[in-house]
């Protein structure tokens, strides 16, 4: 299968040199990405999906690509922008990987235990016939093949330490094992980490074989291994938790990682910041506001925190948020 895209080989040399000298600390302005769906009325476009676990599981991998094609062919990418897919299996979906439940709709997809256990008696490990890891693996694969390094496929959404092992606790079980089971939440804790990395480097394997570079379900391209980390279970925990059961894995992440970002995701993950801004690795922060929040333009203070502890930034904001974004604290 070919794709034929607005986006050639010069500027993919342009986004590889932007982009690198981004990372450097080196360019004199911000990245700034915008993208644009341009259907031509002559095409019949295949249905889709906001999920690629909603296509039917009967259908190959290739036949999955060969849906999602014809609308990628449609995209035009404006400024640093780059072509880019990820296979969306749902936030975390690491934790079906491990045998979890998921539950895959139009709108949304979540996982939950498969059968009601305490966090002592579940241990957690590598099934390489799994299915959903295989239709990870399949449609990863498939895309790479088809589309022959000219769009940059991404690793899946894996998923944050304690946001899977909330997956086969509940989240609301798992808070309570804070206090009642600590170390039983630790080393859960460091097998997900541990398992984390063997899904990251088997999809780094297959997608390496093609692409130029790795991205994630976030819009940011580089040149080696890097991803956008999370935790969003963190937004209800303590600063003194957050240092005992979600640093160790982000740091431990963050060593393998040439270009590690974080998924800072609402005010309640404030209260880490500090933390996060100290590991050495972590290069830069998603801030995500938050639903009912004020836009990222809006936060000035904290994004120079951000800036000012030698940190990347990435934001989603309006021309005109972004304008006054620069016009405070520079490119």
């Amino acid at each position: 299968m070919s794709i034929r895209l607005y986006f050639g080989p010069a500027d993919w040399e342009r986004i590889e040199r932007d982009y690198a000298a981004w990372w450097a600390h080196a360019l004199d302005r911000p990245l700034v990405q915008i993208t644009e769906k341009v259907l031509d009325p002559a095409v019949a476009y295949p249905e889709e999906v906001a999920f690629t676990s909603n296509y039917p599981w009967e259908w190959s991998a290739e036949e999955a690509i060969a849906a999602i094609t014809p609308h990628l062919e449609a995209m035009r990418y404006h400024g640093d922008a780059f072509p880019r897919w990820w296979p969306n299996f749902g936030p975390g979906v690491m934790a079906a990987f491990l045998g979890a439940r998921a539950h895959s709709v139009p709108e949304t997809v979540w996982f939950s235990p498969d059968v009601p256990r305490e966090a002592c008696d579940i241990h957690l490990c590598y099934a390489p016939d799994n299915a959903w890891w295989r239709r990870v693996r399949d449609v990863t694969r498939a895309a790479v093949g088809a589309w022959e390094g000219l769009v940059q496929v991404a690793h899946t959404d894996l998923g944050g330490n304690l946001d899977v092992v909330a997956s086969f606790r509940t989240t609301e079980a798992l808070l309570t094992d804070l206090y009642d089971a600590p170390e039983e939440v630790e080393r859960l804790a460091g097998e997900v980490t541990r398992l984390w990395l063997r899904y990251y480097d088997e999809l780094g394997a297959l997608i390496a074989g093609a692409c130029r570079g790795a991205t994630c379900w976030a819009p940011i391209w580089s040149a080696g291994p890097g991803y956008m980390l999370q935790s969003d279970l963190s937004y209800m925990i303590s600063p003194e938790m957050f240092a005992r059961f979600v640093v160790p894995d982000l740091v431990a992440c963050c060593a393998r990682l040439d270009h590690a970002f974080y998924h800072l995701d609402g005010r309640g993950q404030i209260a880490h910041l500090d933390q996060l801004l100290a590991i050495e690795r972590l290069r830069g922060m998603q801030w995500i506001p938050g639903d009912g929040a004020p836009p990222p333009e809006a936060w000035l203070d904290l994004l120079a925190r951000i800036v000012g502890a030698g940190k990347l930034c990435q934001v989603y904001v309006t021309a005109e948020g972004a304008r006054r974004i620069v016009r405070a604290l520079g490119g």
